[in-house]
């Protein structure tokens, strides 16, 4: 079947093999990296935020909601803006934004304007999440595809593992300021980049430009908002606010696709999820990012009060995971290459399971390294899984739709981490039985350690069961079914 809009969006072969690749992969890592790492960055500088600002941790918390929940609620509407006006255009606008309001945030005078600046801050970041594996698909050959795919999901990695133990560093260095302006003179850097290196936009008619889906914008937008305030705010403690806020999404959700049948040019063409491997896709992407998300929150607890590691021993003993994303992610996009995305999603998926297995059994006794060996085999397997899964999905649509299932991918991980911090955190203290986690003894702390990773197994395990039941699509079967 031929494809209409290939000749909207053309990238000749020696484009895509030149030099410049390099520099053009250089400004993506930069895009996929800063986002990542402005996600968790600010965790460990709460305390400190609050104390700066004379603020209840119920304020501060803000500056962390403000961020994720701007990013959850408009990921999807910005990869679908990139679609229909220029990706590398938007793309450099994001840049542009998550920069200055970077600085703005290094420089706010009160509170107030710090949490306005971040949700400034997570607009542009959502713009450079969303379109930043949409582009790559652009900037590389196809057979080259899992290798741009491997190293985004390093960055990605990197960026949300390496947060609190770098922020933690730079606010005992130099002051809380400085994890935001750090990212001034990366945002220059990558601008230059994305300027001279990343493909130019094609240029398109405005006759051919479908009309942008307002009312289904603002849905989606209500709908997300409200799911991520639902899972964050209350700190564990799930109230009539919470439920209020999850009918609320709920209700969103059924006005959206009720939306969307009706419109003629929809943001998330339902069509699409006719596909089977398409859902099944960004399924397994939520439920491995919440699986992540739970090594975050477990391992910092289990680390300090079940094996009684000071705080500096603890940050160097969690940088395994950084390490090990930084040492696996290429190498596991040349395994998709070479193997095939669906056996390297089946390997990396089995990884996860044992290794979260092995989370849940090792006792005590083993210590630091009985900790360390199941993380490195986890972390391993979420390289090879998300190298494999982004490859399946971005190499099999029309480049047309590249934006919007970007986007989309890049919400499902987002979701995944917010709900693997609420539910996955909720189980871990539910599962110690104590009264206050801070304090529980080491026996409380490695049996809710134990549970919390037999429930993260059982959710791969039920990816691994998805994947027996979907084929991984083809680009032909993915077009049809655009």
């Amino acid at each position: 079947m031929t494809r209409p809009t290939e000749q909207t969006e053309p990238t000749t072969r020696s484009t895509k093999d030149s030099p410049s690749v390099r520099w053009a992969l250089a400004s993506l890592s930069l895009s996929m990296l800063m986002p990542s790492l402005d996600t968790s960055i600010c965790n460990v500088g709460l305390p400190t935020l609050a104390h700066s600002f004379a603020a209840s941790f119920q304020s501060v918390q803000w500056i962390i909601l403000a961020y994720l929940v701007a990013i959850t609620t408009l990921i999807v509407s910005v990869g679908r803006v990139g679609d229909l006006f220029g990706r590398r255009r938007l793309l450099m606008i994001g840049i542009a934004l998550f920069t200055l309001a970077s600085l703005l945030c290094g420089v706010a005078p009160t509170l107030s304007f710090l949490i306005v600046a971040r949700a400034a801050q997570g607009l542009g970041a959502a713009i450079m999440m969303a379109l930043t594996v949409a582009l790559a698909t652009e900037t590389v050959s196809k057979t080259k595809t899992g290798s741009a795919m491997g190293l985004l999901g390093t960055m990605s990695a990197i960026g949300t593992s390496l947060g609190p133990s770098f922020g933690g560093l730079l606010i005992a260095g130099f002051g809380w300021r400085v994890i935001f302006l750090v990212n001034v003179p990366l945002g220059v850097v990558n601008l230059f980049l994305a300027t001279r290196y990343l493909p130019a936009d094609h240029a398109r008619a405005r006759t051919d430009r479908a009309p942008f889906d307002s009312p289904g914008t603002f849905l989606i937008a209500v709908t997300l908002a409200a799911y991520a305030l639902a899972m964050t705010i209350g700190r564990g403690h799930f109230g009539p606010q919470n439920i209020a806020l999850l009918l609320v999404a709920a209700l969103g959700i059924g006005l959206f696709l009720f939306a969307e049948a009706k419109i003629a040019s929809p943001l998330i063409p339902l069509t699409i999820f006719r596909q089977r491997a398409l859902s099944t896709s960004l399924t397994m992407s939520l439920l491995v990012s919440t699986v992540m998300m739970a090594t975050l929150v477990v391992g910092p607890f289990y680390l300090s009060r079940a094996l009684g590691l000071h705080t500096a021993s603890v940050g160097v003993v969690m940088s395994a995971g950084p390490l090990v994303a930084a040492l696996t992610g290429v190498p596991a996009g040349r395994f998709v290459d070479l193997f095939g995305a669906a056996r390297v999603v089946r390997v990396g998926l089995i990884a996860m399971t044992s290794g979260c297995f092995l989370l849940a059994t090792i006792p005590l006794a083993f210590g630091i390294a009985g900790y360390i060996l199941p993380i490195v085999v986890v972390t391993a397997g979420y390289a090879l899984f998300q190298a494999a899964n982004n490859t399946t999905i971005m190499t099999g649509i029309l480049p047309t739709q590249r934006g919007v299932i970007a986007g989309m991918l890049s919400l499902s991980r987002n979701l995944g981490l917010i709900t693997g911090a609420s539910v996955m955190g909720a189980i871990f203290a539910r599962a110690t039985a104590a009264v206050d986690v801070t304090t529980a003894s080491p026996g409380a702390i490695a049996s809710g350690m134990r549970i919390t990773f037999f429930v993260a197994a059982s959710l791969i395990l039920v990816a691994i069961a998805m994947t027996q039941r979907s084929r991984v699509m083809s680009p032909q079967a993915m077009t049809e079914a655009a």
